[in-house]
């Protein structure tokens, strides 16, 4: 039976928040009629047809930058009233943006030109593609009659083979197409689309420049909504691989479970709490799948991330006999530098459609969310573990009370920030020293969470809050950014003006990256301070609602945020916290020194050999070959 797009199984918010697809949250209902209506020739063209499919799937806002190879498409985008085109300050953000807001809606979508534009977002795709978010690149491309001519181009690198940007976007996005025509037009743009939602993965659209406004037969009617055909476990892996598991799991004395990212990609949330609930087990997450576990679950013991765990979590996952780890991403962050104590014969790896367990056996073609779901009701209530976890637990400590005036230190501002989450915010935490003050967090029901850990690329918060904000503007968006990933995008919260987002951007001001420092330490860490509040103010330049406003003691702080979420509740507002430049979390300084470790591992040992030594040894063969064969011919 196929499946409407709108109606795809989704991850459902555990936290209650239907938008979030960051939390599994669905793609938005398309339209179901499916009527034929016949639309007007001046509409049924290229361009309003590409804008109707967006909208059907969920995107009423495209992040873009104008360039000539777009523009006439740009017209068309704006002209379909379901659609909002947000213009971007570069084309980073407007990658990053189209990252944030796929994370709310379940697809994003952005619009650059020809290669000047395509190669800058790049790397923003390759984010996006680590993560597992469908983002459509579409990319206004040469006129349609250049394509074979062995002319040369602007905005290439002046050679006649113009495929550069096509041959570079081939390695980060899960589908290509060049739409140079329009007989296959139609086809390229649906098949794009489909396989963005179905592979949780970017895809690259080129559309020749001179195509978007030329009416076409395939474009005359009304967009029929297509569905997509479920994928489906093989039944008897399917009851092998449920079976194997079971009996692991249930001769076990204290299993745990262990929640990954991959859970948002297999949609399977629901099911993994539904497991939780079914077996009594103790419940953490990895740090990348915070947000798409409900922290307040009675079994919930936090994040499990080895020597930076959360307080008293590592002991009870690590000294388990058993640990089912759902959607896992095992790399040197997320092991701290290559140093968890796990143990592979006491695992159960659940994989988007693979389930390994122990040493062996493999089950492949198993979906993740049908395995939980046949799990739970295979399994033994079993709480001996969170039994453990209660033992031994002792509720944090509270920061040291400040002096009146004293500087402010970090642990008092993420305290404040704690007072601040409710259902109705949204945290987006920047690469850096944010990933450990956030993690420390404790998410109430409905409250949003996102952070790029598997990419880390610094600056991705400043687009990633622009997208997430406008996708849900029923939340308030709190973002964590340090000041050098700050400098590095800081242009769109023009943008956030423009679309007069009600965001509050906690800037960390410490002089540098601070994440770095505590891998390797050096001079290009340290940055130029800027008067971030002034270059806020500038860039507001009194259009638009923003405050800011400077802070270095608690008391100023306390404040900043009455004012924030009072008088100034409807408008952005820019919250500068200067810090110590050495005031870091403590996990930060485990972390970086591990990872640092696993960076500066020397090259294993080589066999390596001179030549004359390979000479010695080939004529000491040689002699032994003729003295046989002497002895053979006696």
């Amino acid at each position: 039976m196929d499946t409407k797009i709108g109606s795809i199984d989704s991850c459902m918010p555990p936290n209650g928040d239907m938008c979030s697809a960051a939390t599994g949250g669905s793609i938005s209902t398309i339209q179901n009629s499916v009527s034929p209506t016949m639309i007007n020739a001046a509409e049924s063209n290229l361009g309003r047809h590409l804008a109707r499919r967006l909208v059907q799937i969920g995107v009423s806002d495209v992040f873009s930058v104008p360039g000539d190879f777009n523009l006439t498409l740009l017209d068309h985008l704006i002209a379909e009233p379901g659609l909002k085109v947000i213009g971007c300050c570069n084309e980073l953000n407007a990658g990053y943006a189209a990252d944030g807001y796929a994370r709310s809606r379940g697809v994003g979508a952005c619009v650059v030109t020809f290669t000047v534009g395509g190669l800058s977002v790049l790397n923003a795709i390759a984010g996006a593609y680590s993560e597992n978010l469908p983002v459509i690149c579409i990319v206004g491309g040469p006129n349609s009659n250049d394509y074979g001519t062995n002319r040369i181009l602007h905005h290439t690198i002046g050679l006649p083979d113009f495929s550069q940007e096509l041959r570079s976007f081939q390695t980060v996005t899960c589908f290509q197409a060049l739409v140079n025509n329009l007989e296959d037009a139609h086809d390229l743009i649906d098949t794009a689309i489909s396989t963005a939602l179905k592979e949780s993965k970017p895809v690259y659209l080129s559309i020749s420049c001179n195509l978007s406004a030329i009416p076409h037969p395939t474009f005359s009617r009304e967009p029929v909504p297509f569905s997509l055909s479920p994928r489906l476990s093989n039944k008897l892996g399917l009851e092998a691989a449920v079976e194997a598991a079971a009996e692991f799991l249930n001769k076990a004395v204290k299993p745990v479970l262990v929640g990954g990212p991959k859970l948002r990609v297999a949609k399977a949330c629901e099911a993994f709490v539904e497991l939780a609930d079914a077996s009594g087990y103790a419940l953490a997450v990895m740090p990348a799948a915070k947000g798409l576990v409900p922290e307040f679950h009675p079994h919930f013991i936090g994040t499990y991330w080895g020597a930076v765990s959360t307080a008293f979590c590592a002991e009870i996952v690590e000294s388990a006999d058993a640990y089912l780890f759902a959607g896992p991403i095992f790399n040197d962050y997320s092991s701290v530098g290559y140093s968890l104590l796990l143990k592979k014969e006491k695992a159960i790896i659940v994989n988007p459609d693979r389930v390994v367990i122990g040493n062996g056996p493999t089950f492949g073609c198993v979906l993740m969310k049908d395995f939980l779901q046949g799990l739970a009701k295979k399994l033994k209530t079993n709480t001996t573990a969170h039994e453990n976890y209660r033992r031994i637990f002792v509720p944090d400590g509270h920061p040291l009370k400040s002096e009146p005036k004293e500087p402010l230190r970090v642990n008092i501002l993420f305290q404040h920030i704690q007072k601040m989450l409710s259902g109705e915010t949204a945290v987006i935490a920047e690469t850096g020293d944010s990933w450990f003050n956030c993690q420390k967090l404790k998410l109430p029901k409905g409250c949003g969470y996102e952070f790029q850990m598997q990419y880390g690329s610094i600056g991705w918060s400043v687009g990633a809050t622009l997208g997430y904000a406008q996708a849900v503007p029923q939340k308030r968006v709190i973002a964590c950014i340090g000041d050098g990933s700050f400098q590095v995008t800081a242009q769109d919260v023009s943008t956030m003006l423009r679309c007069g987002q009600k965001t509050i951007i906690f800037l960390i001001n410490n002089g540098g990256y601070t994440i770095e420092v505590e891998i390797h330490d050096g001079p290009y860490n340290v940055i130029k301070n800027w008067n971030y509040t002034a270059l806020i103010d500038a860039i507001h330049n009194g259009e638009g609602d923003c405050w800011t406003t400077k802070v270095k003691c608690e008391e100023d702080l306390v404040e900043a945020i009455k004012t924030a979420t009072g008088a100034k509740k409807d408008c952005l507002c820019f919250i500068e916290v200067v810090v110590h430049k050495d005031d870091t979390s403590k996990e930060l300084l485990e972390w970086g020194s591990r990872v640092c470790a696993a960076n500066s591992r020397p090259p294993n040992p080589q066999n390596f050999t001179s030549r004359e030594e390979d000479e010695d040894a080939a004529e000491e063969k040689q002699g032994k070959d003729d003295e046989h064969a002497a002895g053979a011919t006696e």
